[in-house]
């Protein structure tokens, strides 16, 4: 009875700790600079400079494991009820195939970088997959299909949180001097930014209508991450095949949870069970507080040490994806 006590009580506050860091992010992201990298970037590398310093909490090993793996699993299934599928299915058909290039040009753009450059192929997979699609969020649903090391996982979260931020705070620093109007400048934002805070952060100064495209245009990406991981996961079926090794890939089970939190945020609540705006408000902060606390525990997993050497390459692969994504959908918003 003892250790099983000791073994919950180790478990809570496990758990408690990776509360702890993306509670501190949080207090951290009000501040002046750090408000603009945001409560996610900011606890992962305050999860990670922990590492460093005292290393691994032995200690609250089995609560951080939990956080990383299930309350990820758990915060993406919350993340569905950001997607309103009914306003992309009337409104935005035509800014999902404009998105569905964006996903397909950087991924593929990425992995080919990541050859020539000889950099690591799963995270330089993740970093494509996380520009195409919508940052972290995407960097964590294809986590359990491509089952990388959680340290990979972690850093590509960082990477991405970076480049995302320094992304959109150039957007908003060119918005004045752009030959285009302000609502081809947020359908281009959408189309190219990496995380929907990126967009938020970019596009507020052009107005209200170019915030709403810009948005509608970044959910159509959000939208088809459910089939990118379908594809993903035939995808590593034929490669295992191929090299006679066992086919079962695990069904993301995760992935019915936010198809079904999708179809209730975009046809159930509001609709026939009256929400206000401040429930809403308050279920999109506890989901983003839900997926930073998951990422402080991979984050407690990342050794700087280790992935010095192999996570340059793969953030040199990224960077130049990410430009070239921000040239060719500034022609497509431009058309």
């Amino acid at each position: 009875m003892m250790n099983e006590a000791s073994g919950k009580k180790k478990f809570i506050l496990g758990i408690g700790f990776t509360f702890l860091f993306a509670f501190i992010g949080y207090l951290l992201a009000l501040l002046p600079i750090f408000n603009r990298v945001g409560p996610l970037a900011v606890s992962i590398i305050l999860a990670i400079v922990y590492r460093q310093i005292w290393g691994y909490p032995e200690f609250f090993r089995p609560g951080i494991q939990f956080s990383s793996k299930y309350l990820l699993r758990f915060a993406i299934i919350l993340y569905g009820l950001k997607l309103n599928m009914d306003v992309i299915f009337h409104d935005g058909l035509g800014l999902v195939l404009k998105g569905a290039l964006t996903i397909i040009f950087a991924i593929l753009v990425t992995v080919l970088l990541a050859k020539l450059l000889k950099a690591d192929p799963k995270i330089s997979l993740l970093l494509g997959i996380g520009t195409g699609v919508c940052g972290a969020a995407a960097i964590a649903a294809v986590a359990p299909i491509l089952k990388p090391k959680d340290e990979d996982t972690a850093i590509s979260v960082g990477i991405i949180a970076l480049v995302g931020t320094v992304f959109s705070i150039v957007y908003a620093l060119l918005l004045p001097f752009l030959p285009i109007s302000d609502v081809q400048y947020g359908i281009w934002s959408g189309l190219s930014l990496h995380e929907l805070a990126n967009v938020a952060l970019a596009v507020e100064p052009a107005g209200e209508d170019a915030l709403a495209i810009a948005l509608l245009a970044k959910l159509g990406r959000v939208f088809l991450l459910v089939p990118l991981c379908f594809v993903i996961i035939f995808w590593k079926r034929r490669q295992n095949r191929s090299v006679n090794e066992p086919t079962k890939v695990p069904f993301p089970w995760f992935l019915l949870g936010f198809i079904a939190t999708s179809l209730l945020g975009s046809y159930v609540l509001g609709v026939y069970i009256p929400v206000t705006q401040s429930v809403m408000s308050f279920i999109s902060i506890a989901t983003t507080f839900i997926l930073t606390s998951a990422m402080v525990g991979l984050g407690l997993n990342v050794s700087l040490k280790d992935l010095k050497a192999k996570a340059l390459k793969p953030f040199y692969a990224m960077l130049i994806t990410s430009v070239l994504v921000s040239i060719l959908m500034y022609w497509v918003a431009g058309i």
